[in-house]
């Protein structure tokens, strides 16, 4: 199992419990329907899998991932929905995609985020499809690092990039991951591929808020500052100039920064067209 770049320290799980299906999955909307069965790998905390349940109910959805700190954050936020009434079908599993199996089946089969941080992308879309039902969709999507921009420029912030797309590939990843799924669903043998893309944006003065204070924190408190340092990339004299540059970002009235992605919707290998 390749390791995860980021690691689930609690920055890392504040950001990954503001993603929805309307801000993370909106490409994968129109395909959900009532009573579909999904699985959602590498679920994270939960938000877009109980998101999900929403849109299938009383259609069921199964999280997937393979870190307990994830899981255990993805049953409190079902548990926390449950006490207010909510009766949505959702599975959560502590495992990852090598492991799973499932002999039924599912409609849908979604990663978000997920194919940037291992070393066989393909081999991990392949699997995707195998837990397909005849007909079923493949859903991704990745943000591409490279792609990034904001304003006002902040040179810390050249530097944190740098370090990150050197810290993911350590790992055997690939940050510019949103620009090749096309080519990889390709080379998985995925059909009826429909490639798209859309953005994150934070300008307002709340996003400026809570995206540069949250990776202030992430850059000193995370699996990739302990990584950036033990691999010699930086030392946290370095971390530290990069969390003022992201403070510094997160206070400037004009602050505007930019998160292109890529996603996929594609069919299994043999699906007709």
């Amino acid at each position: 199992m390749s390791p995860y770049t980021h690691g689930h320290a609690e920055p890392v799980l504040r950001s990954h419990a503001w993603r929805t299906v309307a801000n993370s999955a909106g490409y994968l909307a129109p395909e959900l329907h009532p009573g579909m069965r999904v699985l959602d790998v590498g679920c994270g905390p939960g938000t877009i899998t109980i998101d999900l349940a929403r849109y299938v109910a009383p259609g069921t959805v199964v999280g997937l991932d393979p870190a307990p700190t994830a899981i255990d954050a993805a049953r409190s936020a079902l548990d926390a929905g449950r006490a207010t009434g909510s009766s949505l079908t959702v599975d959560l599993v502590c495992t990852d995609l090598d492991t799973y199996g499932d002999a039924d089946g599912f409609d849908v089969v979604h990663a978000h985020q997920v194919l940037q941080h291992l070393v066989d992308p393909v081999a991990a879309l392949r699997r995707m499809a195998r837990l397909c039902r005849p007909g079923g969709t493949v859903a991704a999507r990745d943000a591409d690092y490279s792609a990034f921009t904001w304003f006002p420029q902040v040179p810390a912030l050249d530097d944190w990039l740098t370090l990150y797309h050197a810290v993911a590939r350590t790992c055997g990843g690939e940050p510019d991951a949103g620009r090749r799924l096309l080519s990889w669903a390709l080379q998985a043998g995925l059909t009826s591929i429909r490639p798209s893309a859309s953005t994150w944006c934070f300008a307002t003065a709340a996003d400026r808020h809570w995206w540069g204070g949250m990776w202030a924190d992430r850059i000193v408190d995370s699996d990739l500052a302990r990584r950036a340092v033990d691999s010699g990339l930086a030392d946290t004299a370095d971390l530290r100039r990069m969390r003022e540059g992201w403070q510094q970002w997160s206070q400037s009235d004009d602050g505007w920064f930019l998160v292109p992605h890529g996603e996929i919707l594609a069919a299994p290998p043999g699906s007709a067209d």
